[in-house]
């Protein structure tokens, strides 16, 4: 996950050199086995405003990626891995050789590992999913609307699978040593109230009373400044439990600003069945 490469089965790594040939592989890839229309991939290339050679040049581009996959040995003689379908074109590969598929499938299985009770597992595949990111996605190549909407989907899958980690980690009882990412993440994702109640939640529940008072009043500060908003009614309950603790209260992050529909992404095959 990052940057457009296509790796060969020996290892090797190859870049098309025709920005246009990538970023109509780079559709293909985010909808693996499906028919994508020759007037999707058009509207990839060239928005809304296409060339009248646009259908032409598209099946120039179509022809040399696919003289690419055998002159650069990317495919196992006798195999099509870019076939034509009316009414466009499909890609035909397996869910194991796409990262964005393997991605996705590492991540609903950590979300159903955890849902059942079992945070070691869910931990460890999630741990999984996210060493797949490399930096943004498809950074190397220009996007167009239907590219952004898939990254930007993806971006918020990576997020969805953070949040899922620590909540794993802490139900492992690993709060303390979750500190140093959350205070990465609230830098990174400093409108996200859900990493700052992760953060003051876990500085609390490691007895930094203290710090976990400036991460509130931190977030406090971004929110009023940025928005004009106060933190979540959830948050500043939280604020009050730091403030006033009671001798027997443990805080538990599940209670804390539980991440919010909006952001419980579905995979993009869940997303293509439900649209």
């Amino acid at each position: 996950m990052g940057p457009f490469e296509i790796v060969a089965d020996d290892g090797r790594t190859y870049v098309p050199s025709t920005p246009k040939v990538c970023q109509a592989l780079a559709l293909l890839l985010t909808r693996p086995n499906e028919i994508v229309t020759a007037d999707s991939l058009i509207q990839e290339l060239w928005g809304q405003k296409p060339p009248r050679s646009a259908l032409t040049t598209l099946q120039t581009y179509i022809y040399h990626a696919r003289r690419m996959f055998v002159g650069e040995e990317l495919a196992a003689a006798g195999r099509t891995l870019l076939a034509t379908r009316a009414p466009g074109y499909v890609i035909q590969v397996d869910d194991s050789e796409v990262d964005i598929k393997i991605f996705e499938q590492l991540i609903a299985r950590g979300h159903s590992e955890l849902q059942d009770g079992d945070p070691e597992s869910a931990v460890h595949h999630l741990n999984q999913a996210l060493g797949l990111w490399r930096g943004p996605v498809l950074s190397s190549i220009p996007s167009g609307d239907l590219l952004a909407g898939s990254i930007a989907h993806l971006d918020e899958l990576r997020i969805r699978a953070l949040e899922l980690r620590i909540e794993g980690q802490t139900r492992l009882g690993r709060q303390r040593e979750s500190i140093p990412e959350l205070r990465l993440l609230v830098h990174a994702y400093p409108l996200n109230e859900w990493f700052h109640g992760q953060l003051i939640s876990a500085l609390h529940g490691s007895g930094r009373r203290a710090e976990a008072l400036q991460a509130y009043q931190n977030l406090y500060r971004i929110l009023n400044d940025e928005l004009g908003l106060e933190p979540s009614p959830e948050l500043q309950r939280l604020q009050r439990e730091v403030l006033n603790p009671e001798p027997s209260e443990v805080t538990s992050l599940s209670r804390v600003a539980a991440p919010r529909d909006a952001r419980a992404v579905a995979p993009l095959w869940m997303s293509s069945m439900t649209g």
